[in-house]
């Protein structure tokens, strides 16, 4: 939450492009991470994590205790990001994000609002980053690369299949079932024997077509629609 801090200073104060601030904040990260772990791993082998202690209390193996913790820090995120998103700042946040000029043009501060979603948005990966590490079992300087394009096929995938109807919560619930129906056709393909060199190209391939599948589904839509 304070490198996001310091991402949204770089980018409202400095005047850094928003891209170029996260990328100054990566790379110092990359230190300050090494620093804190001590090194570039840390093994977490006979600690107790999230998950042991639900294997130890539960009497469930890995698998379902990663299920049952997901399924439970899930449910919290979604709830309390529901609350949130609810209130006075919540929804200028939101609004900040769908047109930042009307909100200047309202009084609002803009600048406060990115700041303060860059943090919560940090906050969130903090929490992903320490369950990752807590399930394979050690922490490693190199783990979060390319986590923003599983990220964002997740997003895109969830947007797509599940869509943006009802209300907010559903809208979060889908991101989550957008990661899960990722992660499904990643072992389905893993399953069927493609190499684990050729993921970072499957995985392009399947945003793309994420992407590009809306805006071909709208124009056969008007083609089907009489004039």
């Amino acid at each position: 939450m304070a490198a996001g801090f310091v991402t949204g200073i770089l980018h409202t104060k400095l005047m850094i492009p928003a891209i170029l601030a996260g990328i100054l904040t990566m790379i110092a990260l990359w230190s300050i991470n090494i620093r804190v772990m001590g090194g570039p791993n840390l093994s977490l082998l006979g600690e107790d994590t999230a998950f042991t202690i639900i294997i130890d209390h539960l009497g469930l193996n890995q698998t379902l205790a990663t299920l049952v913790v997901g399924i439970l820090i899930g449910i919290v995120v979604i709830a309390v990001m529901y609350w949130f998103f609810g209130t006075e700042i919540g929804c200028a946040l939101r609004a900040t994000g769908n047109n930042e000029f009307m909100v200047r043009a309202l009084g609002g501060n803009t600048d406060t609002s990115k700041v303060l979603g860059l943090v919560i948005s940090n906050g969130l990966i903090s929490v992903s980053g320490a369950l990752v590490a807590q399930n394979q079992g050690y922490g490693d300087i190199k783990m979060g690369t390319g986590a923003i394009v599983i990220g964002l096929a997740s997003i895109v995938i969830g947007e797509v299949i599940f869509g943006k109807r009802f209300n907010f919560a559903y809208i979060l619930a889908s991101l989550i079932g957008g990661a899960i129906v990722y992660r499904m056709i990643i072992s389905l393909v893993l399953h069927f024997g493609l190499s684990t060199d050729d993921m970072k190209l499957f995985t392009a391939i399947v945003v793309a077509l994420a992407l590009g599948i809306p805006s071909i589904k709208a124009k056969y839509a008007q083609r089907r629609t009489p004039a």
